[in-house]
């Protein structure tokens, strides 16, 4: 049996989440349809009907398109554009609740990174290890954070 690409790539992922936006997101993305066709109605009214639906499917896509990323893959962390190898990384710290929003605000020091979603109650902190790097650590959002820390930390294992 031999191995193709994808299983290759596939082997090497360990965890991996879209942070899409929240339906409410999505919902008021589409509300604009019949205000963007407001403006348009004194030209004419299928033409108004028209551009307000394609702004509005214009901007859910956009929405969606735009939405960040976490991966733990091929010995790095992902997260949005950020990458950062595992070996530089500590022990993750996984919060819920009201210890995740003192992490979104008075908790967040700043010397840290940061990708927070509203939305997602789950934050991740992981500190950074790299003497040469003025960041102290990594705190970022996910809806799974327990699966995250768990994928962190086999990939330093097997680093």
């Amino acid at each position: 049996m031999h191995n193709t690409m994808s299983d290759l790539s596939a082997a090497t992922v360990r965890y991996r989440e879209r942070l899409s936006p929240s339906l409410w997101a999505l919902v008021s993305a589409a509300v604009s349809a019949p205000m963007v066709a407001l403006v348009f109605v004194p030209m004419d009214a299928t033409f108004a009907l028209v551009i307000g639906l394609v702004v509005a499917a214009a901007l859910i896509a956009l929405l969606i398109a735009a939405a960040p990323s976490i991966a733990v893959e091929g010995g790095e962390l992902r997260v949005g554009r950020g990458h950062v190898p595992v070996e530089f990384l500590g022990e993750p710290e996984v919060f819920t609740g009201a210890e995740a929003r003192e992490m979104r605000g008075p908790g967040l020091g700043r010397d840290v990174f940061h990708m927070l979603r509203g939305g997602i109650d789950g934050v991740v902190r992981v500190p950074l290890n790299d003497a040469d790097d003025p960041v102290t650590a990594w705190v970022f959002s996910s809806r799974t954070p327990d699966r995250v820390a768990a994928a962190i930390r086999r990939a330093q294992q097997q680093a």
